[in-house]
């Protein structure tokens, strides 16, 4: 072997270049087969670029934070005792030196969205800058977190020890974070302060005629709390078609002795929150919340219900153990929350506590719903519209179509700590409770 030319490796279809983050080896340098001679990050990974085989780091083609294509010459690499060449070799063509494609090692995480070099001069790697993106972490934090890389670089192990000890005001939304930065000094490099700018965003420009509406206080926490949901917690639906003829049939049967009786109207939401709170009782692993690589499970049973305002704002008002109430106090409870809740009259614990939420799209005439997790708990089911179809009945002289009264059931979980079986097995057994509804069932 005189000398090899070693080629940015492919790295996936989507991926046609990458960043050159810090060379691991420097020229003159003896190097064996598969060492690591410079790491790179891509929009999908952080990675390692290895010797192909066994020798000596000839000359380095690309410094530090250029960005080289896929099949750009990155180095030489020759036999023990070769020299560098006087000027870097042309890219690889059939009358050139022979090429060796390194392998690549690589991270385990995508890219994220901020930028890959902060107002201070730091280059973030992908990996860094997608941790920071999951768990809200700002510029302005990574600016403030002393590296261990080279020039002060932060490393996946600087920003994971960071995450435990972080100021809990940083929890919040990423543009407060920013416009707020963190008063820890920035310790390499060393470089004049610059200002500290929010991430771009799409900016419209109104057309004539258009309103222009400022969100609310309460419109701006609703947008923050959804988008960090989706940020927190991997989201997946499952959904269960329920014949719910016979509740039909019985609510149509009691409501009117019953609001006579008790001066309340019965509503389906409270049957459903009765339905939830003993599948949750059964299947307690839905009544959970998620602390870092914790698991905690909760004792109470006190389900949210979603109740839309006359300024278009929702609020979560919660029933408190829900499951040691029978279907009058349910009732009475839900009514009392929702009549407050459009008067503006609630407290603030009426409100907290949540550990399952309900949300009822049925009464805007939807038929299902993907409906977002309210934070800190891991699932919440949409109840769509009851609607009357035709469906297949099963009967001792053999199938037949019916008319029946059917609805569907939405039921979104946390992915991390809810998988498919438990998430799917929950929201059919509140379908199997609402359809094995007795007729006489006394209230």
């Amino acid at each position: 072997m005189s000398q090899i030319e070693i080629l940015l490796p492919k790295m996936g279809e989507s991926v046609a270049e990458a960043t050159i983050i810090k060379w691991v080896k420097n020229e003159g340098e003896a190097v064996s087969a598969d060492e690591p001679l410079v790491e790179i990050a891509t929009d999908k990974v952080d990675s390692e670029v290895p010797a192909p085989q066994d020798g000596i780091l000839l000359k380095r083609l690309v410094k530090d934070g250029d960005v080289v294509q896929v099949g750009q010459a990155i180095a030489l690499l020759g036999a023990a005792g070769s020299r560098a060449p006087e000027k870097p070799a042309p890219a690889a063509s059939p009358a050139t030196a022979p090429v060796l494609h390194a392998p690549i090692t690589s991270g385990d995480a995508p890219a994220a969205t901020l930028g890959r070099t902060g107002p201070g001069g730091k280059f973030y790697s992908p990996l860094v800058r997608n941790i920071a993106q999951s768990e809200g972490v700002s510029m302005a934090e990574l600016e403030a977190i002393a590296g261990s890389g080279q020039g002060g670089r932060v490393t996946k192990k600087d920003i994971l020890d960071y995450l435990p000890n972080r100021d809990a005001k940083s929890n919040g939304s990423t543009a407060e974070s920013i416009a707020t930065p963190l008063a820890a000094p920035v310790t390499a490099p060393a470089r004049p302060a610059a200002p500290v700018e929010a991430p771009a965003e799409p900016r419209l420009k109104p057309a004539v005629g258009d309103e222009v509406i400022e969100m609310d206080r309460m419109r701006k926490m609703i947008a923050e709390h959804m988008v960090m949901s989706k940020r927190t917690s991997p989201h997946v639906t499952s959904f269960v078609e329920a014949d719910v003829t016979n509740l039909v049939l019985w609510r149509n049967k009691v409501k009117s002795a019953f609001e006579k009786r008790e001066g309340e109207k019965i509503t389906f939401t409270p049957i459903f929150i009765m339905a939830v709170a003993q599948a949750i009782k059964e299947m307690p692993l839905i009544n959970v919340q998620v602390d870092g690589t914790t698991i905690i499970k909760k004792k109470d049973i006190n389900i949210g219900m979603a109740a839309a305002l006359p300024s278009g704002n929702l609020i979560v008002p919660v029933v408190r153990n829900a499951d040691r109430l029978n279907l009058v106090g349910l009732t009475k409870a839900v009514n009392d929350l929702a009549n407050r809740a459009r008067m503006g009259k609630l407290s603030p614990d009426e409100i907290s506590g949540g550990t399952y939420t309900l949300t009822n799209v049925g009464t805007f005439g939807n038929v299902l719903g993907t409906p977002i997790i309210n934070q800190p708990q891991v699932a919440i089911m949409a109840t769509g519209a009851i609607r009357k179809k035709p469906a297949v009945l099963e009967t001792p002289a053999g199938d037949v179509i019916a008319v029946r009264h059917m609805m569907y059931l939405s039921h979104s979980y946390d992915h991390r700590v809810v998988d498919g079986a438990l998430g799917g097995k929950f929201v059919r057994r509140v379908a199997d409770i609402l359809e094995a509804w007795s007729l006489d069932t006394e209230i």
